[in-house]
């Protein structure tokens, strides 16, 4: 098996929080921050769907103040670390540093991929945070190439870690992933992720196709819950890369106990599909 060549960030608290209507509970997020830990997932995201400071009456107001749910998050993990999402313009370096202060460990920073430029002052808050930060170009399916590059060497060059090239409508095929991914590895020093959604159920085949191309952080979600037909399912990742000959660093029967056990009484009570619709 091959050693550990990318890192499975988990976005069911963030990403899956639009599928259950913003409503996670605290007792939610502790059994499923500490079941993600102990499946030896090294990084989760906890925010509003929209990121830091979405809880509104535009975007949805939250059942539970994130902040309370990431120091929640947080208390359970022996290992893993929380990541936020913030988007400039909804969130702002205020919410950053207080969520810094309730646990978090990683931001994304999250633009359109024609925007970089609007993340330059919160990337470099991260850094100078000590966070591991991270730039994300959403709906990286409406620029050519050439832009895609362009725009992820802003972030790159604001100190940006990683560039994440962000499917966010689920649009892009395998052989489109490849090529740009191909294109941020060729241009940039910096780590390259992949977050990808199943609008068009090309999700599975988008991951495997990133990490073939060089992708060392990849997304997932428990069950799929996430934005618009869900995100690539986390505990399928796991057993596809598994037979794929990867060490992905995750037991594959405790992140299936976490999908199995506990997510579908969170979904139960909140009266959701297990698929998103």
């Amino acid at each position: 098996m091959m050693n550990r060549s990318f890192e499975i960030v988990d976005v069911t608290l963030r990403d899956g929080s639009h599928s259950m209507k913003h409503a996670f509970t605290k007792e939610q997020v502790r059994e499923t921050a500490r079941g993600l830990d102990q499946a030896g997932v090294n990084y989760f995201e906890v925010s509003h769907g929209d990121g830091l400071g979405g809880s509104s009456l535009q975007y949805g107001l939250s059942k539970v103040n994130e902040l309370e749910l990431i120091e929640a998050a947080a208390a359970e993990c022996s290992q893993a670390k929380i990541s936020v999402l913030l988007l400039p313009g909804i969130g702002t370096k205020k919410e950053l540093n207080e969520a810094v202060k309730a646990g978090a460990n990683m931001v994304r920073v999250a633009t359109h991929v024609t925007e970089a430029d609007v993340a330059k002052q919160h990337i470099e808050l991260g850094r100078e945070l000590g966070l591991k930060t991270v730039g994300f170009l959403m709906m990286a399916h409406m620029a050519p190439i050439e832009k895609l590059v362009e725009q992820a060497k802003l972030f790159e060059s604001y100190g940006a870690e990683v560039v994440y090239l962000t499917d966010s409508a689920g649009a892009l095929l395998p052989d489109e992933v490849s090529e740009r991914i191909t294109a941020l590895r060729n241009e940039l020093s910096c780590e390259i992720g992949f977050h990808g959604h199943n609008n068009l159920s090309m999700a599975m085949a988008n991951t495997a196709t990133a990490v073939k191309a060089g992708a060392t952080y990849i997304d997932g979600s428990l069950r799929a819950l996430g934005a618009g037909s869900g995100n690539t399912q986390t505990e399928v990742m796991v057993a596809v890369f598994e037979k794929m000959g990867y060490n992905t660093g995750i037991d594959l029967y405790k992140i299936l106990d976490v999908a199995n056990r506990w997510l579908p009484n969170i979904c139960h009570a909140h009266k959701r599909s297990l698929v998103p619709v």
